[in-house]
């Protein structure tokens, strides 16, 4: 269990398929739907996924550390085990630094990280927030206190336009903004 800039993620090893099934299994998530890559920065990310080069790099750089998860290409296919039902691509997250989850992630680099909630019930902001049946489940509990509450905005750039997934706690209009000033 960590706590991000957003909301306490479930976290596991991204680096092999095992423990990253034991995690979509306790939160009661399909398999086919893919989970994020939480790193320690974007240099991290770019040793994890080479391949964030030219228009996917330039807007990691831009948009991270921050509120967003991104979806990328993944022409490598590289950690299949995370990108669900769309190997082609991949969701990458840098929160946003400060707090535990900064120095957790300096610990280890990066982690594969979902929402600590059962599917489809409230994000959590809190420990006490977490069903009881996902702490069970957990080997850590990372408490940093109240979190802000709202999950990272979500936005699809593996097409020719981007694609918002999910409203979140980033300013989705604010970011395309800055990144048609950048490109």
């Amino acid at each position: 269990m960590l706590p991000t800039d957003t909301v306490y993620g479930l976290c596991a090893s991204p680096y092999s398929e095992e423990p990253v099934r034991r995690l979509s299994k306790l939160k009661g998530r399909s398999e086919s739907q893919p989970i994020a890559i939480v790193a320690t920065d974007v240099d991290m990310l770019f040793e994890l996924v080479p391949e964030l080069r030219g228009r996917a790099g330039l807007i990691a750089r831009e948009l991270l550390p921050g509120p967003y998860t991104l979806v990328l290409p993944n022409p490598a296919r590289r950690y299949r085990w995370l990108t669900g039902e769309r190997p082609e691509t991949i969701g990458v997250r840098v929160p946003a630094p400060g707090g535990l989850a900064q120095q957790v992630l300096e610990r280890v680099g990066a982690v594969a990280a979902t929402s600590a909630n059962v599917t489809g019930g409230p994000d959590p902001r809190r420990i006490a927030d977490i069903p009881q049946s996902i702490l069970d489940g957990v080997t850590e509990v990372v408490d940093d206190g109240e979190l802000p509450g709202t999950p990272s905005t979500v936005v699809d750039f593996t097409g020719a336009e981007p694609v918002v997934l999910r409203e979140g706690a980033g300013d989705v209009s604010r970011a395309l903004a800055q990144l048609s000033r950048s490109g």
